[in-house]
């Protein structure tokens, strides 16, 4: 059995290490270089770059040849963030390596971990507010509304994303135009104000993740708001990306309110795990 087990092991080594070959021998496919004194998740040998090396060593770890033993090194390779390394996170490395995902920034001190007792928000009406591209977020805010009996707003482009706005894979998708053209991502909202505003005390504002940080076209609500006395509390949905510094980026651009930690949930995330989380945040 011990052997039959061994072998195993070393085809899945053998096999994925064909295809790491394969990724470095063809030249499109070139690793992601960091911007100064960025880490990004994924850079596992710490040499601000993301390769495929980078997947070996998580591969290495996966099947018990080498074992990722310092703290920031472990937190880099669990790329997808779930709090456990896996071949999952190797193809994710190997998928940010040949661009099919963005980079995701590390944020020394982040985490998904519920808030501490002490940022609990209090008591009072809920909003959740969200923007959602594909339907994903858009299903997790209604978990988050049908856990505390929150109204929820659903911001909308005046300009709506098509399908092919969206594919971020095409240089001259809108989506990828915006990237590349800051001035472009001021997206018009149909709707900015929430009536009755100053009746709620706890805010959640949803969106998915775009190159590492929140959507843009949520940047026109947090912007057109005063969140002055309200708890506001980020969340995302991503299929691979963390929240990085979203809710830190969206917290500057408001300049008010209270702003706790967010959390990222997986493109299908569950009811339970999403309702789990917001009892965590004892929100009424």
């Amino acid at each position: 059995m011990n052997s039959w087990k061994l072998i195993r092991k070393t085809a899945f080594i053998v096999t994925m290490f064909l295809v790491i070959v394969t990724v470095f021998r063809i030249n499109t496919l070139s690793s992601f270089a960091q911007q100064g004194d960025i880490i990004c998740y994924g850079d596992v040998d710490g040499n601000r770059k993301i390769q495929a090396d980078d997947a070996l060593l998580v591969l290495k770890h996966v099947v018990k040849l080498e074992t990722i033993q310092e703290e920031i090194p472990a937190l880099l390779a669990d790329i997808d963030q779930n709090s456990s390394i896996d071949a999952e996170d190797a193809l994710q490395i190997l998928k940010t390596v040949v661009k099919l995902i963005p980079p995701v920034p590390y944020r020394q001190g982040a985490s998904e971990e519920p808030p501490a007792e002490s940022e609990k928000p209090a008591e009072g009406k809920t909003l959740v507010v969200y923007f959602s591209a594909t339907g994903n977020t858009k299903e997790v805010a209604g978990y988050i509304a049908d856990a505390v009996g929150a109204d929820q707003m659903e911001l909308t482009p005046v300009n709506p994303y098509s399908a092919a706005d969206l594919s971020w894979t095409d240089p001259d998708s809108r989506v990828v135009y915006e990237h590349d053209n800051p001035d472009a991502r001021e997206v018009t909202l149909a709707e900015t104000s929430v009536p009755d505003w100053d009746s709620y005390d706890t805010v959640f504002i949803g969106y998915p993740i775009w190159w590492g940080i929140a959507a843009w076209p949520v940047n026109g609500f947090v912007s057109a708001n005063d969140f002055t006395g309200k708890t506001v509390i980020p969340f995302c949905t991503s299929s691979s990306s963390g929240i990085g510094e979203s809710g830190i980026l969206l917290e500057e651009l408001a300049g008010t309110g209270n702003w706790l930690e967010g959390m990222r949930f997986r493109s299908n995330a569950s009811k339970e795990v999403v309702q789990e989380w917001v009892g965590s945040l004892a929100v009424r």
